[in-house]
């Protein structure tokens, strides 16, 4: 993958810093500053100024263009030609441009709406799980908690473990779009365990998840919605806290 992106003075990333695969060192580079804004003002560059800028092939960047596209960044009208998209269009479900969302600097705001996301469908997955798991969902759960608490002790990841834990909930719903939500919870999580571990001060609690895998497994929905609201809730304070300390 691509360790930087290109410059406001149009300067690209050389050939072999692109990666093995071209077009996905490519994409990684464009969608990276799009993302960051080196496009707000000036115009997005044409497939010839892209291939010569990066020393890649036509086919190459024709390729990372319809992948922007896809990806709701990248626009193209006739005559105007390719053009930057309004974020307003950027797809946020899309795991590559949540990533490159999150490594802005502005990510706290947009940190704080993921898990207000999330606190709208995490619990429920929760309180459905608790219905409907079966004894292997169940077992992934706790599979996922005992991971947390290895990893305590330095036995295993920490944001792989709690990630997995989070995971095994939503497919344990029984509900398939909750499942597909799992991309998202992990890429996005990914940055949000980071930012509130270490505003915290400690990772996350064992015994907040420990209430939620009790709950499910013993077939208390109530309880489960409620004890993954509190686990959820206890990061949007700590957001709201870093937000009211630094408004801007």
């Amino acid at each position: 993958m691509a360790s930087s992106v290109p410059n406001p003075q149009g300067a690209g990333l050389a050939r072999n810093q692109l990666g093995r695969n071209l077009t996905y060192g490519l994409l990684e580079a464009l969608g990276r500053a799009i993302v960051v804004g080196d496009y707000k003002t000036r115009p997005f560059p044409t497939e010839a100024e892209l291939a010569k800028t990066h020393d890649v092939s036509r086919s190459v960047t024709r390729e990372a263009v319809k992948m922007l596209t896809a990806k709701g960044l990248l626009g193209a009208r006739p005559k105007q030609g390719t053009f930057v998209q309004p974020e307003s269009n950027w797809n946020l479900f899309d795991t590559d441009v949540l990533r490159w969302l999150l490594e802005r600097r502005s990510s706290i705001s947009l940190l704080r709406q993921f898990n207000e996301l999330r606190i709208a469908v995490e619990p429920q997955a929760a309180k459905l799980a608790a219905t409907r798991a079966t004894p292997p969902d169940v077992a992934a759960i706790g599979a996922g908690l005992h991971r947390m608490r290895e990893a305590e002790v330095g036995r295993d990841d920490t944001l792989d473990a709690d990630i997995a834990f989070h995971v095994a909930v939503l497919y344990a719903s029984g509900n398939p779009f909750y499942a597909q939500f799992r991309d998202v919870v992990d890429t996005a999580l990914r940055t949000s365990i980071r930012f509130t571990n270490r505003i915290a001060g400690r990772s996350a609690s064992i015994d907040d998840h420990a209430a939620v895998h009790e709950a499910i497994a013993a077939g208390k929905p109530d309880q489960a919605e409620h004890a993954m609201r509190n686990l959820i809730d206890d990061v949007l304070v700590l957001i709201e806290q870093v937000v009211a300390d630094d408004p801007a």
